[in-house]
């Protein structure tokens, strides 16, 4: 991955993709495999916005039950199946725990058809999975005793049992989405961080490239192709606002998801599903709330508790939980399962970003939840001819939008675009059959020279390529454990910089890495890592301290507010300097 403008501007594209998160990544990758030539592009880093906040559950729709919508509960249940064939280093089944309370709609006899129902309509969940630990078994009950050997301190009061049933997780939403673009990379598409589009380019009826800037360098140049599709999320509507005076009908709602990551392992194999107070005005079957859920992060000793709602009447530009809505999630979670004992003090990180929702009111809590991701023609709509907006509901769904807003745009533009083969041709290190095999094969080629857990990350993250990093390691280095991590932090880190276009300190710790994606990693580490950027990239000394004053600043928040800009970054290096 080369961050070459002056090339960019140079080149006539089949297709624009303006925004890099999940949508944006995998419509690139969908494109280029497909044989169209395409650029992706993103003002600031990939995967820096709502993809970055994701919960990390693949959902395969079974809560849509509620809804009496099948359809969804088809389309997540494939898409599941999806990730878990062609990103296996990237996502694993998760089980989880409802508990059944008396013999209403909160009782095992309801839920238990209800599972029923689901298990047969998902029946084909397994299509072409071969690896056995990535399959999705049938839901079945487990008794009271059970659960509450499970989760001790669990409500008792008319506990009857629980259902059992699993849906995904993603070890780390950013590796998902950089292996995506990874993907489109290697199969010929062009991806550019840091470039803002400030004006879509129009021709009589047709819009025919658009107007970028370079937010490192401020140059502006400009980017010629057939077409554009508009993937950037909540963003989306004010690009077509800002520069052709047009809006979506009706303008998009959005809702704050907010979740947050706690340093305890409550149950290190099993998620717990707890009843919130909040409403889904949607639900057929009511069981009393949407569901919290308390839940193991994969080979991590961290818990991720969430996901609370409400209506984003301000500016996508700046997503932040206050403490006191803070503590009011952590007094809803203590009230639902009193042997948590959570307090503000066992909150590491705050993940918080913007979902699409139906028309609601901002800061209400009784929402219409979003049902099905938006794909527009303008042509259909403004009359404009090249120009696609895709905005989607959940990251779980976002190949299978991609592939229908590929197709549409090929047919579009004329342009012939081969078969899709992104269900099952895997993403950038996911060709592995068996991931316990290829841990072993890890072991012997390290020969004991990184730590167990140290290697268990570099293989969730970088699976079949991880040897693309150990060839940045010093194979002369130290044998101790600290020397160890120094060496694997320094390989880590030199790979994002000369094949993964990281530009800044951030993008490396919490993006290109699973270095401080949970907590502060430390000083020590974030100034190593910093002056290997420094000898990689040419920084100043006020240019490090500047790198490590933001990435502090974001700590010092538990990464919930994100008021970054580029601009005010500009002007205190300069002034600094």
């Amino acid at each position: 991955m080369k961050r070459d403008l002056e090339g960019i501007s140079r080149k006539n594209y089949d297709l624009i993709i303006i925004g890099a998160g999940m949508f944006g990544a995998c419509a690139a990758w969908e494109a280029a495999q497909r044989g169209l030539s395409v650029i992706l592009l993103d003002r600031i880093d990939f995967c820096q916005a709502t993809s970055a906040n994701h919960f990390k559950m693949v959902h395969g729709g079974i809560r849509y039950l509620q809804h009496g919508d099948l359809y969804r509960v088809r389309e997540s249940s494939r898409e599941r199946s999806a990730l878990l064939r062609i990103a296996p280093h990237l996502v694993q089944p998760l089980p989880i725990v409802v508990p059944t309370y008396g013999h209403g709609l909160k009782g095992k006899e309801i839920l238990s058809a209800g599972m029923r129902i689901y298990d047969f309509t998902t029946i084909d969940r397994n299509h072409r999975i071969s690896d056995p630990e990535r399959r999705i078994p049938r839901s079945h009950f487990i008794s009271r005793k059970e659960i509450i050997n499970m989760f001790p301190g669990i409500d008792q009061e008319k506990l009857t049992g629980g259902m059992l049933f699993h849906d995904g997780q993603m070890y780390n939403p950013h590796r998902v989405v950089l292996s995506f673009i990874r993907s489109a990379v290697d199969a010929g598409a062009d991806a550019a961080n840091y470039v803002e589009v400030n004006d879509l380019l129009i021709r009589k009826d047709r819009i025919y490239g658009v107007k970028a800037r370079d937010m490192l360098s401020n140059n502006e140049f400009e980017i010629s192709a057939n077409a554009v599709l508009n993937t950037s999320g909540p963003w989306a509507n004010h690009i077509l606002s800002k520069s052709l005076k047009i809006n979506l009908d009706p303008v998009p709602a959005f809702s704050r998801d907010a979740a947050f990551v706690i340093k305890k392992k409550l149950n290190p194999d099993f998620a717990l599903a707890v009843t919130s107070k909040t409403k889904d005005m949607d639900a057929i079957l009511d069981r009393g709330g949407r569901h919290l859920f308390v839940v193991p992060w994969l080979d991590r000793q961290y818990t991720l508790v969430g996901v609370w709602h409400i209506v984003w009447g301000k500016s996508p530009d700046r997503v932040f939980v206050t403490d006191e809505e803070l503590q009011e999630f952590i007094n809803e979670v203590n009230a639902a399962y009193p042997a948590i004992q959570l307090t503000l003090d066992d909150v590491c990180m705050v993940n918080a970003g913007l979902t699409l929702f139906e028309e609601s009111v901002p800061g209400s809590k009784i929402m219409r939840f979003g049902k099905r991701s938006k794909l527009v023609d303008h042509e259909r709509i403004h009359s404009l001819k090249g120009l696609f907006t895709l905005i989607g509901v959940r990251a779980t769904t976002a190949r299978g939008m991609a592939e229908k807003a590929i197709s549409l745009i090929a047919k579009k533009i004329r342009k012939y675009a081969g078969t899709s083969e992104t269900g099952f041709k895997p993403i950038y290190g996911g060709d592995i059959d068996n991931f316990v095999s290829l841990l072993k094969e890890a072991n012997n080629n390290s020969a004991g020279t990184i730590r167990e857990d140290n290697l268990l990350s570099l293989l969730h993250s970088y699976g079949s390529k991880y040897k693309e990093v150990l060839k940045y390691a010093d194979s002369n280095s130290q044998s101790n454990g600290e020397a160890q991590d120094i060496n694997l932090l320094k390989a880590e880190t030199v790979h994002a910089v000369r094949e993964e276009m990281a530009q800044k300190l951030g993008d490396i710790i919490f993006r290109r890495t699973d270095i401080g994606t949970v907590e502060h990693p430390g000083r020590e580490a974030l100034q190593q890592c910093a002056e290997i950027m420094a000898g990689e990239l040419g920084w100043s000394k006020s240019q490090i301290e500047h790198e490590l004053d933001e990435v502090e600043d974001f700590y010092r928040n538990k990464g919930a507010i994100k008021s970054y800009t580029l601009e005010d970054d500009k002007k205190k290096v300069d002034a600094s300097s």
